[in-house]
Formats: C-alpha cells, structure tokens, sequence
C-alpha cells in the first residue's frame, strides 16, 4: 500500500521505516519542515539504535519521502498512519490540539479529494478520544459521516524507546480497534509481514489498553523498588528477591489474578500485607505502592455494596460466601464483609454455599464466622431458595451451578456479578451487571 504518516515524531519515524522495509510506499508528513527536510535527506528526526541506515536505505530504494504537503500525500495514499504527539498539559490532562488539528486537514482534503480513505490512529489518547471527539472533527471536514469508504481505527504502538526497531518487528500483539470490516482490514495489512498475533477489537478498548499496559509498568517498577527497598532495610538483597519472585511463571509473572473481580481475601493475603506495611512503619519506611493496597480493596468492597443499594431492593440473595470457589475458607472473605454489612443495614438476606456448612466448621474457620455472622444458619438455603427470595442475586463464586441460576432468574430479577461468572445468556433484559465490565 502506499502509506501517509501524520507526525515525524518519535513513533511516527519509526514507524514510517518500518513500514517502508516491510515494502509499502511511505510518505512521512509534518508541518515541521526541518523533519521533512531531514527525512528525505536520510536524517533521522530522533535518535534511535539502528534507525539511520535503515532510513538511508529507504530512502535510497525510493520507498521513503517526506513532505509538507498533507492534501498531495494523500493523493497518492490509500491509508493514514497518525502519529501526533499528545503531551501533558501543566495540569496532567492530554493536550490534543495537534491531534484535532490533522483530523481537521485530514477531513478537508479527502473532501476536496473525493476518495475512499482509511485512517489509522496510533497517538496515544485517553478512551472515548476517537468516538467523542476526533471523529466528530473528521466527519464535519470531511462533510460526511464515516462509512465504507471513510473510516477510523485505533492501532496502540508498544515501543520502547532503545529498542523500537525490535518492538516493532517482534511485537507481543498487533491490536486494531475498529467497527468497520473494511477498515479494520485496510489497517491490519499494515502489519502483514509482522509474526505477531492480531487482535481486532472495539476503537475504546484499544485505547483503553495502551494505558493499561503503561500503568502496570509503572506499578511493576514501584513495586520493585520498593520491595528492595523493605528487603536492604533487613539486610536482603532486593534483587536476588525479585529473581526468584519472577522465577515463578504459575503464579507472579502470568495471567493469574489479572482478572477484574471482587476484592481479594482470605487467610494469607490481607493477613502478610498488614504484617509488612507494620514492619515497615517499625522501621520509618513509606511505601505508598504497597499501603495502598489493602486502602484499593476496601474500596473495591465499597463499590459492591454501593451497586446493591442503587437497586433500591430490600431482598438480596448471594451466591457464595467463600473468599474463593473450591474451599471452605471464610477467613476475611470479602464476602462475609458483604453479608455483614448488608444485614447492618437492614437488608433482607439468603445465602447459598455448597462448601459452608455451619456442622462441619472449625478452629479459626469457626471463630470467624461466628464473630461476623452469629446467626449464619439462618442465612444458608438452597439456590431455589435464594432465587426465590431474592429481588436482587449477587453472584459471589465461580460454582457452575451459578451460570445456570443467572439463566434460570424470573423476569425482573437482577444479578450482580461480583466475580465474571461464565452465563449462558447474560441478554435477558440487560439484567446482569459486572462489578467492572
């Protein structure tokens, strides 16, 4: 394809390379005439490992040129790579001027141009950016809405600076958000000669997951630190720590836990996350990662029981009173503070757990339950006892029985899942609502 990339910037250089080695046409596009100028002249705009000799080379083979000109590059180009930057205002909000700008320019000249046209977002931009404010911008310009022969789809680069080059070649994914077949197509053939999986998605989680990924680096790199930090106050090596902590690819360094669900509990995590946040205050040391843990939980707790009471029901069943399925385990379950808590305020409540029986408890298990829910015998019942009592059924366990009750519910009863149980059929009358999806 032949190719415009809006923006000679950081990513939007590297981009316009890689895109040529990978033998489209690439026509780089800045109002900065120094950028352009250097671009043809085989100069790289910013300094990247690897970057120059591979521009020179492109540029050379003709597969590379660069221009002030936005309405003769898309002349020849069948798609838009936008690459603007979006920097911090003073205020940490994004400034999107630039952004608005070249959706402005681009709008004006494929109306005066007439022709079909895809346009790719790379720009790092907040969700709802595209949507709300840039394809408005476009559809004005451009004097039509977007359709078969005018469309948007949103790209995030994984780049890091130091090593883009080998990011872009060997990239974990290439994510195309985009409501369009067509489009979404025209911006996948980009990445033909790239071995990565691709992944098509709506436009708001592709930009949504830009800043995930961005975020959880940084909470990685925090929690490092100040792990090595806690462990040289005790004469540890934080870095012989973290080795062996990521040693572990079952548990640390993998998919689990990186699901949206309820708070955590149970009888190890709250428990050793208050014994080192009280050694480290012992020993002066502020860990605002890690004390901010347990303070994000009792907020997440905050934000089930706020759902429950927006339904203005009084009668309230839960499915599962364990912190998890496949245990008996009460020991500050999240859950029991549910329950707790809901019949402090007068809420009307059934309980089913296949794994809680009252006969059987004991030790701690039995302590705890008695100490927050004396009466949890009156509590328990079977799932058709708390289906039929309940105006609203908060699902709290992954037991498969649960996603056969959702389906079973009777017309207007609602379901709140705390916990992303599989369902059947979450349609009827929109009355299944996720706690964070």
């Amino acid at each position: 394809m032949t190719i415009a990339v809006c923006g000679l910037g950081y990513v939007g250089s590297v981009s316009a390379v890689c895109l040529a080695r990978a033998g489209h046409i690439v026509i780089g596009v800045d109002v900065n005439e120094d950028k352009t100028r250097m671009l043809r002249e085989g100069i790289p705009p910013v300094i990247e490992e690897g970057l120059a000799p591979l521009l020179q080379e492109m540029v050379l083979e003709g597969n590379l040129t660069a221009t002030n000109d936005l309405k003769s590059a898309l002349e020849q180009a069948d798609v838009t790579l936008v690459c603007v930057g979006t920097p911090s205002r003073a205020n940490g909000s994004l400034d999107t001027t630039a952004l608005e700008r070249v959706c402005e320019d681009l709008g004006h000249a494929l109306k005066e141009l007439g022709k079909p046209h895809t346009i790719v977002m790379r720009s790092t931009v907040l969700p709802g950016t595209c949507r709300k404010l840039l394809i408005p911008i476009l559809e004005t310009a451009a004097g039509k809405k977007l359709d078969d022969d005018l469309g948007v789809a949103y790209n995030p680069e994984f780049m890091r600076e130091g090593t883009s080059l080998k990011d872009f070649y060997t990239p974990p994914f290439t994510i195309i958000g985009c409501d369009n077949e067509r489009h979404g197509a025209a911006a996948a053939a980009l990445y033909a000669s790239i071995s990565a999986p691709l992944e098509r998605t709506s436009i708001e989680a592709s930009e949504m997951l830009k800043y995930a990924c961005n975020a959880f680096h940084a909470m990685k790199i925090s929690f490092a630190n100040e792990i090595g930090v806690f462990a040289a106050e005790h004469g540890i090596d934080g870095r012989e720590v973290m080795r062996l902590l990521c040693m572990d690819t079952k548990l640390n360094i993998s998919a689990t836990y990186l699901k949206p669900g309820f708070a955590f509990g149970g009888s190890c995590l709250p428990k050793d996350l208050r014994a080192l946040l009280y050694r480290a205050k012992q020993a002066d040391l502020k860990l605002p990662v890690l004390d901010s843990i347990l303070q994000s939980n009792t907020q997440h707790l905050r934000r089930g029981i706020e759902m429950i009471k927006q339904t203005g029901k009084s009668k309230i069943g839960m499915l599962g009173l364990t912190f998890k399925s496949g245990t008996d385990d009460l020991r500050e379950s999240p859950f029991v503070d549910l329950a707790e808590t809901l019949i402090g305020k007068g809420y009307q409540l059934r309980v089913h757990d296949d794994n809680v029986e009252t006969a059987r408890l004991c030790g701690a298990n039995a302590a705890y339950i008695n100490n927050h829910l004396p009466h949890i015998t009156n509590l328990l019942g079977s799932i058709e006892d708390v289906l039929n009592h309940a105006d609203v059924v908060v699902v709290c366990n992954g037991n498969p029985q649960y996603g056969e009750a959702i389906r079973a519910r009777r017309s207007g009863q609602q379901v709140i899942d705390l916990i992303g149980v599989p369902s059947p059929d979450n349609s009827r009358s929109r009355r299944v609502q996720g706690i964070a999806w």
